[in-house]
């Protein structure tokens, strides 16, 4: 193992990947033993604190992606902003188990730039974050439309009763630009919302787009969902 970190931080493109095999079989071999993974954990973010080349920081990320904890949550937050680093920095806190992953996620997204936020916005909305509504909500006036429409999606995965909320304050002022990502955002959230036995707020979102201003595929997808309300409510 200590030969296997030596090579990690020499590692760059073109480097051997078996010299890290050591770090891969125990990574796969902490997966069921507590111990094991909080030591091995506290040597992949030291690792990744003390820098080396993109690859191998990359390479890091995809392990803490396997045994992260609450531990290894800020040293990946300070690569949120970094150009080469954020994807890889994000996925892991993306799919970490841990509710804090959100909230560190929540905490950076205003320092970072517009792309580096679209990302951890998307991130959010994978995540199904509730308490970024408000954060996401505010992004709704953003100046950026990337951002805007970044945000829009993502509360609808959130699907939430207060995210839908924030989608039909929203809808009398998108942009036209961005009208078919609000309706579509509307569609996935009040989807969201009838399996969840929220009835009315999905009603709600789904009248909305049956107006004469949407698009006939959109009315036509609302229609269905008011139906299927309708059964819901019936059964």
């Amino acid at each position: 193992m200590d030969a296997a970190f030596a090579a990690l931080a020499r590692y760059d493109q073109g480097s051997s990947r078996g010299d890290l095999l050591p770090i891969d079989h125990a990574v796969i071999g902490a997966l069921n033993d507590r111990k094991a993974r909080a030591e091995l954990e506290r040597r992949l973010v030291a690792a990744l604190l003390s820098g080396g080349s993109v690859v191998a920081r990359e390479y890091l990320c995809g392990k803490l992606t396997l045994i992260g904890s609450e531990f290894a949550l800020p040293a990946l937050a300070t690569l949120l902003g970094h150009p080469d680093l954020a994807t890889a920095a994000r996925n892991a806190l993306e799919s970490s188990p841990h509710g804090e992953a959100s909230k560190v996620l929540r905490q950076r997204l205003p320092e970072l730039a517009d792309e580096q936020q679209i990302g951890v916005i998307q991130s959010l909305g994978v995540r199904r974050d509730p308490r970024s509504v408000t954060t996401l909500a505010r992004l709704l006036t953003h100046p950026s439309l990337a951002v805007v429409s970044a945000a829009a999606a993502a509360l609808g995965e959130i699907g939430s009763t207060t995210a839908a909320k924030a989608l039909r304050d929203f809808l009398p002022r998108v942009p036209q630009s961005l009208q078919l990502t609000a309706a579509d955002a509307c569609l996935v959230c009040a989807e969201r919302l009838l399996k969840a036995g929220q009835r009315t707020d999905a009603q709600r979102l789904y009248g909305l787009l049956t107006a004469s201003n949407q698009p006939k595929h959109v009315q036509s997808a609302a229609t269905q969902g008011l139906t299927a309300v309708a059964t819901a409510k019936q059964s």
